[in-house]
C-alpha cells in the first residue's frame, strides 16, 4: 500500500505530480511522482511501506488544488471470472471498511468502464458485507476501487473525511434549463466545494447583497438570484432578460476591474477571462478593502508551469492580507466544471 493514486482532469497530470511531490517533501515522505500524459491520473510511489499513509495523514485533501481524488493502495490484476474472490483475498488483514466507491478515470476508456462498474457494484457490495468487510460507518476507511480495465484495478483506501466529496471527485449537478449559460455550474460546484451544506442557509441567505463582475449573459448571476440574493451585474454585454425580470438584478454597463460598490456587499463573484495576476489582484482588493465578505473568483491558467503560477499568486494574496493585518480563509481548487482555470474562494474572518 505504498502507492498514492490521484485522479485529475486530463492534461493536468504534471501539475498533480508537482503539487504532491512538494507536499511529500514538506512531510519528509520519500518517493517520486509519475504520470502519463492525458491519463487523468498520477501516482506517487513511496519508498517506505508507510509513506502513503503518512502523506495522507499529514495533508488535508481539501487543500490540494489539482487532484480530484486520492487513495493509497496497490494495482492488482483480476481474472475474467470470480473477481470478487480476488478482491476479498486482498482484504484479508485489512480493517473493515465503512463505505465502498467504484471509480474509473476521466477518460474515454474510463467512461466505457462505467457500465461494468454499475453492474459489478451490487454483487461486490453484497459479498463484502457478508464477509464482514463492509459496514456503513463514516469513521472507518473508505474502500476505493479504481478500474483501469476489467482486468486491472487500483485497490485503495482513504478516510471519508479526507478525500473527495463525490466519487472520482465529480459532482452530479444538473444544468438548470432556466440558466443562460453552462458556466452557472461552476459557481454551484464552488459552493458545494467550499461551503459546508449545513451552512448554506446562513452564508447564502435570501436578501444578501452580491456583485457579479463580468456577469453577461448571467450564468453566475442566475445562481445568486436562485438563492434570492440582490445582484449588481457588472458587464458591458447584455444580460438575459429573464434575470432582469426577476426584480433582483441591477445591470451596470461598466468595467468590472474599475467598479466598486457604494457600500460593502456580502458576496463578489467573478469569471472574467483575464490574466490570472489581474484577477488575483482584484480578489485581494475586494476582500482586503472590505468591499465583500466572501468571494469566488476564477483564475485562468497559463500554458506552462501552471501549478507554480497558482502557488505564486496564492502566496502573493496571502502576503497582501498579512500586510493589511486581516485574517482570511483561502481555498483553491480546479473544479470538475473548470477547464484551463482554477476557482478561488475567500472568506474574511472577524470584523
Amino acid at each position: 500500500m505504498n502507492t498514492l493514486l490521484l485522479h485529475c482532469r486530463p492534461g493536468f497530470e504534471n501539475e498533480v505530480c508537482a503539487e504532491i511531490a512538494e507536499h511529500a517533501a514538506r512531510l519528509e515522505v520519500a518517493g517520486y511522482a509519475k504520470a502519463k500524459p492525458n491519463s487523468a491520473c498520477a501516482e506517487f510511489i513511496c519508498t517506505e511501506a508507510d509513506g502513503a499513509e503518512r502523506l495522507m495523514r499529514g495533508q488535508r485533501f481539501a487543500q490540494l488544488i489539482f487532484p480530484r481524488q486520492w487513495a493509497r493502495g496497490v494495482f492488482i490484476d483480476l481474472p475474467e471470472t470470480d473477481r470478487i474472490s480476488v478482491l476479498l483475498k486482498h482484504l484479508e488483514g485489512f480493517p473493515t471498511c465503512g463505505s465502498l466507491w467504484l471509480e474509473v478515470l476521466d477518460t474515454n476508456d474510463g467512461k466505457e468502464l462505467s457500465n461494468f462498474c454499475k453492474k459489478f457494484e451490487a454483487p461486490l457490495r453484497k459479498a463484502l458485507s457478508k464477509a464482514g468487510k463492509l459496514v456503513e460507518d463514516v469513521n472507518k476507511p473508505r474502500l476505493l476501487l479504481t478500474f483501469k480495465s476489467g482486468r486491472e484495478v487500483f485497490f485503495g483506501l482513504a478516510e471519508a473525511n479526507n478525500s473527495a466529496l463525490w466519487p472520482m471527485g465529480i459532482p452530479r449537478l444538473k444544468f438548470p434549463r432556466e440558466a443562460p449559460s453552462r458556466s452557472t455550474l461552476k459557481l454551484e460546484e464552488a459552493w458545494h466545494q467550499f461551503i459546508p451544506r449545513d451552512e448554506w442557509d446562513e452564508r447564502l441567505a435570501p436578501a444578501m447583497t452580491s456583485v457579479d463582475l463580468g456577469a453577461a449573459p448571467g450564468g453566475w448571476t442566475w445562481q445568486l438570484v436562485n438563492r434570492h440574493m440582490k445582484v449588481t451585474a457588472v458587464d458591458n454585454g447584455p444580460m438575459a432578460q429573464s434575470l432582469m425580470d426577476s426584480g433582483l438584478v441591477e445591470h451596470l454597463k461598466a468595467d468590472g476591474f474599475l467598479f466598486k460598490p457604494r457600500k460593502p456587499v456580502d458576496w463578489m463573484v467573478c469569471d472574467i477571462v483575464e490574466k490570472p495576476a489581474r484577477n488575483a489582484a482584484l480578489l485581494e482588493t475586494w476582500i482586503g478593502e472590505g468591499l465583500c465578505r466572501e468571494a469566488v473568483v476564477n483564475l485562468k491558467l497559463p500554458m506552462k508551469q501552471r501549478y507554480a503560477e497558482v502557488r505564486r499568486l496564492l502566496e502573493r494574496i496571502e502576503d497582501g492580507f498579512v500586510e493589511r493585518g486581516i485574517k482570511v480563509a483561502i481555498g483553491c481548487k480546479q473544479l470538475y466544471h473548470d477547464r484551463e482555470e482554477v476557482t478561488c474562494h475567500l472568506r474574511r474572518l472577524g470584523k
